[in-house]
């Protein structure tokens, strides 16, 4: 299992998206699927789905936070065909942000918003390498523009297996950039690649909730370890949500992986999920504990949203 995995946070749209995400990507499925009734966001889906391999974790949980492109994520290809055919889907009903075509970097590249918002870069490889087939992209705009490089520092000082990795810089009149902050450069942690980029342009978006990072952890201690170096805005910590010092969202949870197989090996159902005999996620009690943590984060959140709204 993958130590750190994306969150997406959708509307309504959760579903949806994962059958149109796994339809497209080769080596992808939807792993487990649950339905929480009676939230204050109506009823909530949660799914697992696996996209190139790799896993993504998706959620409905209402209107609260919508994607921006301050994370992307590049879809490392092996032919150009295989750029046009994801192209062709993902930027079907979305808002292109780099024309598909030749740049210096890519022989077949572009960058879109898909239909819900989610940003997609799909690049044609040539005779590189390819390692991990799906990489997060995190660009730092803003008051964080100039930060990529501290950031990922921080990232690889944090996680224990972790490493920093090429780093290409801007040079000399390429305004609005400085000179020597971050082109693009990547950093691995705990086996899992990450790209950072600062960009100086006139952007009005940042990090939000909507994209979050979760961190699976095997012991309470590992969630504190991480919580505590990990969380800068006591105001943003909620039900294992958290924020760092530079906006990005991280959510740490426990692994459960030996725990299910315990509780089904012995016919028990855990209290706060049920399995279905392959381990995938099942109907799910609405009393259950993380129903009531996701009900909490929502109504906290909307409480916060609607006394900005009332300001």
């Amino acid at each position: 299992m993958q130590t750190i995995t994306p969150h997406l946070w959708f509307d309504k749209e959760a579903k949806d998206a994962a059958k149109l995400y796994t339809s497209i990507f080769r080596n992808s499925k939807i792993k487990s699927s649950a339905t929480l009734h009676n939230t204050p966001s109506g009823s909530v889906d949660l799914l697992a789905i696996q996209l190139m391999g790799q896993e993504f974790r998706l959620i409905n949980a209402g209107p609260l936070f919508k994607f921006t492109p301050a994370v992307s994520f590049l879809v490392a290809c092996e032919t150009k065909d295989e750029v046009d055919t994801l192209w062709k889907e993902l930027s079907k009903g979305g808002t292109v942000l780099m024309e598909l075509g030749q740049y210096p970097f890519s022989e077949r590249y572009g960058w879109t918003q898909d239909r819900y918002g989610l940003s997609w870069q799909a690049m044609f490889m040539g005779d590189r390498e390819i390692g991990q087939a799906i990489t997060p992209t995190l660009m730092f705009v803003g008051e964080q523009c100039g930060r990529a490089e501290e950031a990922i520092n921080f990232y690889a000082s944090v996680f224990h297996n972790a490493k920093v990795g090429h780093i290409l810089r801007y040079g000399n009149n390429e305004e609005p950039d400085k000179a020597g902050t971050i082109r693009h450069a990547g950093v691995s942690l705990e086996g899992e690649s990450f790209a950072v980029m600062d960009s100086a342009a006139a952007h009005n978006f940042t990090f939000n909730e909507a994209i979050s990072f979760m961190v699976h952890c095997n012991t309470q201690e590992e969630i504190d370890y991480f919580w505590a170096k990990l969380s800068a805005d006591p105001k943003a910590e909620q039900c294992g949500w958290l924020k760092d010092k530079f906006g990005l969202s991280w959510l740490r949870t426990r692994q459960i992986s030996r725990l299910a197989a315990c509780a089904l090996s012995e016919g028990r159902v855990l209290p706060w999920l049920s399995l279905s005999r392959d381990g995938a996620m099942a109907e799910t009690d609405p009393n259950s504990l993380l129903c009531d943590k996701l009900t909490a984060f929502a109504t906290a959140r909307a409480a916060v949203r609607a006394a900005v709204a009332g300001r």
